[in-house]
């Protein structure tokens, strides 16, 4: 994969844009009928943390929002919540707002009643955060997390790093990346038709 790799790097390098790109595995499937086979899904931990920018939002308890203000991290009280009074229109704003969210124990039991069903709908039901784990260790987590849906089409494409990776850094992810994604196929690489990489601007580069 090295050569693949470098070269994506190398024409983020010659065409610098004027933000970080993503760097993105797309998959295409054969073999597979999505409406009869079983869909799968999965989630694994890259190595090196592929997404570095995802915004993370805290629904805390007074502790985790003490936390969170003295590390600068956006979070949000019961009251906070409250305030947006299960409003379908503020809920979606505040689920566009962020990339994920984490909930305090005794919070997220709550979040259903408190605003109503607008974070699952948009497939970001709060992650828990409980009171031993670390705050920051657990954004990390999410951030280097990466999931493989099946979805009605056989195509699917993850983020797993981004342009100011080192190459070493990338290849590790790929390789990860790609070894998951073939223990769900129910087939393994006979269920893979390509396998591509390219930076959100870039072209792309085929691994397989």
């Amino acid at each position: 994969y090295e050569e693949s790799v470098q070269a994506v790097l190398q024409g983020a390098q010659d065409k610098k844009r004027n933000f970080v790109e993503t760097v993105e595995l797309q998959v295409m499937l054969k073999n597979y009928d999505p409406s009869r086979d079983k869909r799968f899904s999965g989630t694994v931990k890259l190595p090196n943390v592929p997404r570095p920018r995802l915004k993370v939002c805290i629904l805390g308890d007074q502790k985790h929002c003490d936390q969170a203000k003295a590390a600068d991290i956006p979070c949000m009280d019961v009251e906070a919540l409250k305030k947006l009074n299960k409003n379908k229109k503020l809920v979606k704003k505040l689920a566009k707002q962020y990339d994920a969210f984490l909930a305090s124990a005794s919070l997220i039991k709550q979040i259903p009643r408190i605003l109503g069903p607008g974070l699952n709908k948009a497939g970001k039901f709060p992650g828990l955060l409980t009171e031993s784990e670390k705050m920051q260790d657990k954004i990390t987590d999410l951030r280097s997390t990466i999931k493989f849906q099946m979805k009605k089409v056989l195509t699917l494409g993850v983020a797993v790093g981004h342009v100011e990776m080192s190459q070493d850094d990338l290849v590790q992810n790929v390789h990860l990346a790609i070894n998951f994604l073939v223990s769900l196929l129910k087939k393994n690489w006979q269920n893979v038709r390509s396998l591509n990489i390219k930076s959100t601007m870039g072209k792309p580069q085929r691994l397989f």
